[in-house]
């Protein structure tokens, strides 16, 4: 700050010492540069013409820069001289003009009665001029009424307006001279009172135009036309009142009319009522009333705008913009009446139905998107017909329905097929020959149609149903398990009931296949994403566990016919001979018969199944230790009967499936039957550690019930096989279903009332 006040206050000369001295010390610098080496000193001269150029040139620039100010300065004083000069002048011409005001404050006040005159005579002038029209008032009213009711818009419309401008005339002339007496305004008011009902009679001929705008265009638009000069007439007049008012405080009564105002309120009635009387018939009288009410005034709007554009617009000046404004109106009465019916207690079916029109109906070709109409407007461009919360609560209320209706659908579905499994006759077959029921056909028409129906409105409301329908088809699914239990449950109270049981469970079982075949083909048409759900699994495991418990069920009622003969298995009687293995070979292959309608894969499932119990209860026949074989030739005609009927199994199952290989499990008989065939008792260790490599699941108490029966295993050799097999056992592979596992050996007690196990 010091360094700051010092250079101010320094003097000129002391400034000066200082510039040169820097100008001195950087001119030292520069020359010390360009002399830094000996062969330098050769271009000193050079460096100094170089130096004295550039001093030249400075010195020039510095000089031009200066002069330029110095014209800048010289220039910028004679303007200020100029300007003082002026201001001198224009203050001694205010004083001149202050004493000339001062001197004529008498002569305006002098002048007041001429004014007062002037104003007189403009009233009178005005007086006299409408002195006619005021004498023939009477006589002008009743024309002009008379042209009103003939029609004649716009001769009674100049009628009515020479009686407007007298009346007008003379109010302001009194208003001018008078403005506070009201007596002489209202005696003016009151002569050409007639005048006020005049225009409201003309307005209401008017409205009428309008309001029957869609007929009148095409029988008379000429009635159309004048009705619009009439208006615009009277716009102008109103804006010219306007503008009086502006200036002189003065309006005359009834305006301003606003009737160009009033004629769009007119149309917009006139548009809602159109909109609104197109309904002609009720929920009551006709199931479909919204369809045709939709159509209905699909029809009427495309067909009004086309005559709007085609007609209407030639009627009405260009800057009404006459097409727009009825195209906005139009959409503004549709909005409002679709919004009064999406209020209304609708059904689900109605709700899809007024949905489709408005998303897509409304917007499309066959109505505002019509080629004749978008080359005008857009339809984009206006806001949507419905809010979105409307829409969205209208597809929460269909969803509601729909889920209500389709639970009862589906109830009502199952009862109805649940009473066929109980008819005489046998069910309906398809083209291949597999029985089924017409449930499955019903269940999907229903999510079919539905699905149809949801994909008018859009794609997320058209998954949003597939999701449902699926979630229902879950629930539906355990009611169908529940009935086909309960149908088992009823057979067995008396088997000769229902008649067709078997054929009614094997519709049953292909029912499941054809329900996942309907469910991936729903998927697969009316979803984008194959990837399972949550429901996809539900539906999938009950599908499987009803047509394996219905395989079961089926299995259970071969089996119960096969109890007597299973009973004869391993007995004295059928060492003795018997025929029930051959009676049991019949008995499954008759049923198999009819086993032969279940479609894949289930048959296959049935026939490994069958085969497999077949055998299991053969060896449970043989764990009873219902005989004990006496000796040696007992042995061997035991064993060798059940090699033989291991090979009747073998023949029968390759006959049902031959195209699987279980060969494994009449094996186990096979196995068996060795065993109780050894003559030499000291290999039988070697034999039933070969049964048991092949059949891990056997237990101790298996063997020990093969070698009660064989009877001549000692206690030794009992213990030694235990002991050792304990020691050697190995596990059952998860591929291989066990036989042995679910055969228990009955204890002395329970061995007189063999059991079969289901």
């Amino acid at each position: 700050m010091c360094a700051v006040l010092l250079a101010v206050t320094a003097g000129p000369t002391d400034v000066m010492e200082e510039t040169d001295r820097e100008a001195f010390a950087t001119s030292v610098q520069r020359v010390a540069g360009m002399l830094q080496r000996p062969d330098q000193l050769d271009k000193v001269e050079q460096y100094r013409r170089r130096e004295a150029r550039k001093k030249a040139s400075v010195e020039a620039r510095l000089k031009a820069a200066i002069q330029s100010q110095l014209d800048g300065v010289r220039t910028g004083l004679l303007q200020l001289h100029s300007a003082l000069e002026d201001v001198k002048d224009i203050q001694g011409s205010l004083v001149d003009v202050s004493k000339d005001w001062r001197q004529s404050i008498n002569t305006i006040e002098n002048l007041r009665q001429v004014k007062d005159a002037v104003v007189q005579h403009s009233q009178l002038a005005s007086a006299v001029e409408n002195l006619k029209n005021i004498f023939s008032v009477p006589e002008i009213v009743q024309e002009t009424r008379e042209l009103i009711e003939q029609g004649e818009l716009l001769q009674a419309h100049r009628k009515l307006m020479d009686l407007e401008s007298s009346r007008d005339g003379l109010m302001y002339e009194q208003y001018r001279m008078d403005s506070r007496n009201a007596h002489d305004m209202g005696l003016i008011r009151g002569y050409f009172g007639e005048v006020q009902h005049l225009s409201e009679e003309l307005a209401k001929q008017l409205w009428v135009v309008l309001q029957r705008w869609l007929v009148t265009v095409r029988r008379d638009p000429t009635m159309l036309v004048s009705a619009v000069r009439v208006i615009e007439r009277e716009e102008c007049t109103d804006r010219r009142m306007l503008d009086r008012q502006r200036q002189t405080g003065f309006a005359p009564p009834g305006r301003p009319k606003r009737w160009r105002e009033r004629t769009f309120q007119v149309l917009e009635g006139t548009v809602c009522t159109r909109i609104e009387g197109s309904q002609s018939d009720t929920r009551e009288s006709d199931r479909m009333w919204l369809v045709r009410l939709l159509e209905v005034t699909r029809r009427y709007v495309l067909d009004d705008l086309i005559v709007v554009r085609s007609l209407v617009v030639h009627c009405f000046p260009p800057h009404y913009d006459t097409f727009r404004v009825f195209f906005r109106l139009y959409h503004r009465a549709l909005s409002a009446r679709v919004q009064e019916l999406a209020a209304e207690d609708l059904e689900a079916n109605e709700i899809v139905s007024l949905l489709t029109w408005v998303l897509h109906t409304y917007k499309s070709v066959e109505m505002m998107g019509h080629p004749e109409l978008t080359a005008e407007c857009d339809i984009n461009l206006m806001e949507p017909l419905l809010p979105e919360e409307v829409v969205d609560e209208l597809l929460s209320t269909y969803i509601q329905i729909f889920t209500s209706n389709i639970t009862g659908w589906l109830r009502k579905a199952l009862e109805t097929d649940r009473k066929d499994w109980y008819k005489d006759t046998e069910p309906e077959a398809d083209q291949d020959g597999y029985y089924q029921t017409s449930l499955p056909a019903i269940v999907f028409q229903m999510f079919e149609q539905n699905l149809q129906v949801a994909s008018q409105i859009d794609e997320p409301f058209k998954d949003q149903v597939l999701r449902l329908c699926l979630k229902q088809m879950t629930s539906f699914l355990h009611r169908y398990r529940e009935e086909a239990v309960a149908f088992k449950e009823d057979h067995l109270r008396d088997r000769q009931l229902p008649q067709c049981y078997v054929q009614y469970m094997i519709a049953i079982i292909n029912n499941c296949q054809t329900f996942k075949e309907s469910i991936n083909s729903l998927k697969k048409k009316y979803s984008h994403s194959m990837e399972p759900t949550q429901n996809d699994a539900a539906i999938e495991k009950t599908l499987s566990e009803v047509a394996r418990e219905g395989c079961q069920f089926l299995l259970d009622e071969v089996f119960l016919d096969l109890e007597h003969h299973l009973n004869e298995l391993l007995t004295r009687k059928w060492i003795t001979g018997s025929h029930a293995v051959e009676t049991i070979c019949v008995t499954v292959e008759d049923y198999f018969n009819d086993f032969s309608r279940i479609k894949k894969p289930y048959n296959l499932e049935m026939s490994s199944e069958a085969h497999r119990r077949v055998v299991v209860e053969y060896v449970r026949a043989v764990m009873q230790k219902r005989i004990s074989f006496r000796n040696g030739e007992e042995r061997k005609e035991g064993a060798d009967r059940m090699i033989r009927e291991a090979q009747q199994f073998r023949i029968l199952f390759r006959k049902l499936s031959p195209d699987e290989d279980t060969q494994w499990l009449c094996d186990s008989i096979t196995g068996i039957a060795e065993v109780f065939k050894l003559t030499d008792p000291s290999l039988l260790y070697l034999e039933v550690s070969t049964l048991v490599s092949k059949y891990p699941d056997i237990r101790e108490e298996h063997i020990a019930a093969l070698l009660a029966v064989r009877g001549d295993a000692s206690r030794d050799m009992r213990q030694m096989i235990f002991e050792t097999l304990s020691q050697s056992r190995t596990s059952l592979p998860a591929s291989t279903p066990p036989i042995f596992k679910d055969i228990t050996v009955p204890s002395l007690a329970s061995m007189a009332v063999p059991k079969l196990l289901k």
